[in-house]
């Protein structure tokens, strides 16, 4: 299937040159069915789905979409499951996942300002203590893989047990999508603008 998938390729100019090039057009009709439905949700099909997913079994992509349901089930508030995820993608330099994650907060409404201000996180006056202290386990975790007991004491004041296992949840699992795009040179999809156009021709 790998063979004819690239045979069947054509690369996408307007960006830098993923390693693998994206498929335009899927073999079997559970892809085409999954192109079919992030065109819709997102404005175009994702650059991850031609590239990576598209090349392997269905489960595998469907193992990425299930991150993203159970990450409903989280006990954490949608904003910091958010910032947690987009840390972790700016400290990785995944271009895609800090594009996503941010048009997803766009379209939740959620506080741009404090997005726009993760990087000043220690100092700015928009976060809690208990989000610092979240962001610094991250930070570190995603720096070092490994972990210093203060930095854990601190954020633990702040968190029951159920919520530490679901911060290291979104740990580890935004590295399963930061990889992915990373190992394979995928760049943003400008998703965040789409969705500012949308939410602008609804108002």
């Amino acid at each position: 299937m790998g063979s004819m998938a690239v045979q069947s390729a054509t690369v996408d100019t307007s960006k830098p040159d993923t390693f693998l090039p994206p498929i335009e057009k899927p073999k079997g009709i559970m892809m085409k069915l999954a192109y079919y439905f992030t065109r819709r949700q997102f404005g175009k099909v994702l650059t991850p789905l031609k590239v990576h997913s598209a090349r392997l079994p269905m489960a595998f992509g469907q193992f990425y979409a299930k991150i993203g349901r159970l990450d409903k089930k989280l006990q954490l508030p949608p904003e910091t499951v958010m910032l947690i995820r987009e840390q972790v993608a700016r400290t990785n330099i995944c271009l895609f996942c800090i594009d996503i994650g941010r048009s997803f907060t766009i379209k939740a409404s959620m506080n741009e300002a404090k997005f726009d201000a993760l990087e000043q996180y220690r100092t700015s006056p928009l976060f809690t203590d208990a989000e610092r202290a979240a962001l610094d386990y991250v930070t570190e975790l995603t720096k070092n893989k490994t972990m210093g007991p203060d930095t854990f004491s601190r954020m633990a004041r702040h968190y029951s047990e159920r919520q530490i296992c679901e911060i290291v949840w979104l740990v580890a699992t935004e590295h399963v999508y930061n990889l992915t795009n990373i190992g394979l040179n995928i760049h943003s999809d400008m998703l965040c603008d789409i969705s500012r156009k949308n939410r602008q021709s609804q108002t």
